[in-house]
């Protein structure tokens, strides 16, 4: 088939190497002139395990552009869905992406919102857009469930394939697309698919939220949280995946769509207590690391070293990750933070531009009174602490295999 992707970001891509992988033909559009530049080289825009070795192998199935130029009879919109200061998602990417595939798609085309956008979005405000300029069309929403750090593999070998269709030849077209990959398809229609997809991240943030309650308590009673929740994932019911206790979520996704569920339900009339609780929790977290330093030192005039920036391990992304209220906080205490990441570094720097940036594990270690482990990287397996002045260690992730020689706290084990 020729398939469109509208966006070239984290989803975007994936979509497009992925389909390519899979042999179809590959149109991709971003009005981002420096990314199209960088993909029409060959150069993945941002890393993601796999993405780079796929663009390469498919480069001659995708074409990257700027203008909105095309012939494609599938066409998925793939852009950002970024929060309000509401919490509620910003639809302008969304919209203006719809208003400028309506004015050249040909009659007859599939739409596809891959997006992630609040139940009712893609008939209730997409399809009005695309059917003021061309009337005889189909909607559709596909949900993406992809964990950055494994999205090839998720794209490739997904549990489930959601489809939310209103037509039959919308239905038609991805089934027949999503046929090669074997996974069970769930046909919804379009709100509920956007549903599916708010209530899957909710309840897996849910999970997080609720585990690091338990450890928080655990590390009162003196008890190891992580055997404790092994018990609990091992009811099948329960299943033991997002119970690690640690410093919480961060992500593209995770906050972003807790606070989107959250604005867009109090906006019809309805509190969700619980998510709101499980935001609050996550806030609250990274700052159990400067109340377990504040038990040792008094962090005005100290060396902490931040090993881990991005929000997860495998990936450059730092959105929302819980380094930055972290060292926020850190730098508000008078600290002086220096910190290392093996992907993430520029793109900390964009947002965190005021502190010390080191380009190893030894040269953040140099001096430091205390040291703060903050993304589960595998290169923090087994760390030689010795560069330090104090050897105290408070580990965010609970990646660390050696301890002795070291004093040592997990933030809740």
């Amino acid at each position: 088939m020729k398939i469109c992707v509208v966006g070239a970001g984290y989803v975007g891509l994936t979509t497009a190497v992925c389909f390519a992988e899979m042999g179809h033909t590959i149109r991709l559009i971003d009005v981002d002139q420096e990314k199209i530049e960088k993909i029409r080289e060959g150069v993945a825009p941002i890393y993601e395990e796999g993405l780079q070795e796929l663009l390469t192998k498919n480069r001659e199935k995708i074409e990257a552009i700027s203008d909105y130029d095309f012939d494609e009879d599938i066409i998925f919109i793939c852009v950002g869905t970024p929060s309000r200061p509401d919490g509620k998602i910003d639809l302008r990417y969304v919209t203006g992406a719809a208003e400028s595939i309506a004015k050249k798609m040909r009659e007859g085309s599939v739409v596809v919102v891959k997006s992630t956008v609040f139940p009712g979005t893609t008939e209730g405000v997409v399809a009005p857009i695309i059917r003021e300029h061309c009337p005889d069309f189909s909607i559709a929403m596909n949900p993406e469930f992809l964990r950055e750090g494994k999205a090839i593999h998720d794209f490739l070998h997904p549990d489930r394939v959601v489809i939310g269709v209103s037509d039959g030849r919308g239905e038609d077209v991805l089934r027949e697309l999503y046929q090669p990959l074997h996974a069970p398809i769930l046909i919804t229609t379009p709100t509920e698919a956007e549903m599916i997809k708010y209530a899957s991240n909710a309840l897996l943030a849910t999970k997080i939220s609720f585990a690091n309650e338990v450890g928080n308590v655990c590390k009162m009673l003196g008890i190891d949280t992580h055997r404790v929740m092994e018990g609990v994932g091992m009811d099948h019911r329960i299943s033991p995946h997002f119970l690690n206790a640690g410093m919480g979520f961060g992500g593209s996704c995770f906050p972003k769509d807790l606070r989107g569920i959250y604005g867009g339900a109090k906006e019809l009339g309805y509190e969700m207590e619980i998510i709101k609780a499980v935001l609050d929790v996550n806030e609250k977290q990274p700052m159990k690391v400067v109340e377990i330093l504040e038990k040792y030192m008094e962090i005005t005039g100290k060396v902490i070293a931040v090993l881990g920036l991005a929000f997860k391990a495998d990936t450059d992304d730092v959105r929302e990750s819980r380094s930055i209220p972290l060292i926020r906080a850190l730098r508000e205490k008078g600290a002086v933070v220096r910190a290392y990441d093996p992907m993430a570094t520029e793109n900390m720097r964009k947002i965190i531009p005021d502190i010390v940036y080191c380009r190893s594990v030894a040269e953040a270690l140099q001096d430091a009174d205390a040291c703060v482990i903050a993304t589960d990287w595998k290169e923090f397996e087994y760390i030689d602490f010795s560069p330090m002045k104090n050897t105290l260690v408070v580990e965010g992730r609970r990646i660390l295999k050696k301890r002795e020689g070291i004093t040592y706290e997990g933030v809740c084990w």
